[in-house]
């Protein structure tokens, strides 16, 4: 792989400016579109031209500019090809020696819906399978476009500035961003799980206090009928007694 990037980065650096925004651009443009990051991670072509920026071979802000827009716009393509064609194209051969992998990322976009689409972005084959996955779920465009957007520029900023910041020393950065991207994602989910176990608490415990409220109150009436009912009682029991005193006058009078 290092004798890969060394030669691209040759290649790169010989060619005019307008050749390497080019070339940056359809390498992320298509790693998503056309399943290109199998052979070619996006991430490698984003930091070189951070490199090639740090060199003063091109723009660090047209860099910046180009590598969020087509990893924008490669995902929604991405995206409209899993709409139409998914299940064609995820049962294709390319996809053979990936299954598990293929799975992983389908239960993955089914227990995280959008959220799965912003933290794909970070790994190379969730980032290469997410946006026609997302598609093929019926996961509507609305829901979709935010979390892509919010994807591309974290991971198009953090690719590109790392790679203008490390210069000439890219194969450190090319190898800390695959294990700081995996650092990133797990302190994202282990946040999310804190929010939602947090919320999750708070609701079961407003849910208790409602029932045993209504039940204290409940017991109020309740209480009140049954002193009513005791009244009622002993009245009755002072009528009678009454009747039997005026049947006891009745025979002395008549004597």
């Amino acid at each position: 792989m290092s004798g890969l990037v060394n030669s691209l980065v040759n290649t790169v650096l010989s060619a005019p400016p307008w050749l390497v925004y080019l070339l940056v651009a359809l390498v992320v443009f298509a790693e998503d579109a056309l399943f290109v990051g199998f052979v070619l991670p996006g991430e490698t072509i984003a930091i070189i031209g951070g490199v090639t920026a740090s060199l003063g071979h091109t723009s660090l802000w047209a860099v910046l500019l180009i590598v969020v827009v087509a990893a924008i716009v490669g995902d929604s393509v991405g995206y409209e090809i899993g709409k139409l064609f998914g299940p064609r194209v995820m049962g294709s051969k390319m996809f053979d020696r990936r299954r598990a992998k293929l799975e992983k990322a389908q239960e993955f976009l089914q227990r995280r819906g959008g959220s799965a689409v912003f933290l794909g972005r970070w790994t190379a084959f969730f980032r290469a399978v997410m946006p026609a996955l997302a598609g093929l779920s019926g996961m509507k465009y609305r829901v979709f476009l935010p979390w892509n957007a919010l994807g591309g520029i974290a991971w198009g900023a953090t690719a590109v500035t790392a790679g203008y910041l490390a210069g000439e020393s890219y194969h450190k950065v090319e190898a800390w961003l695959g294990k700081g991207a995996a650092v990133v994602v797990g302190l994202i989910v282990v946040v999310a799980l804190a929010v939602w176990a947090i919320r999750r608490h708070r609701s079961e415990g407003h849910g208790s206090q409602g029932p045993g409220s209504q039940g204290k109150g409940s017991q109020g009436p309740g209480s009140q009928g049954k002193g009513s009912q005791g009244n009622g009682s002993q009245g009755q029991g002072e009528g009678v007694e009454a009747r039997a005193e005026r049947a006891e006058r009745r025979p002395e009078t008549s004597a």
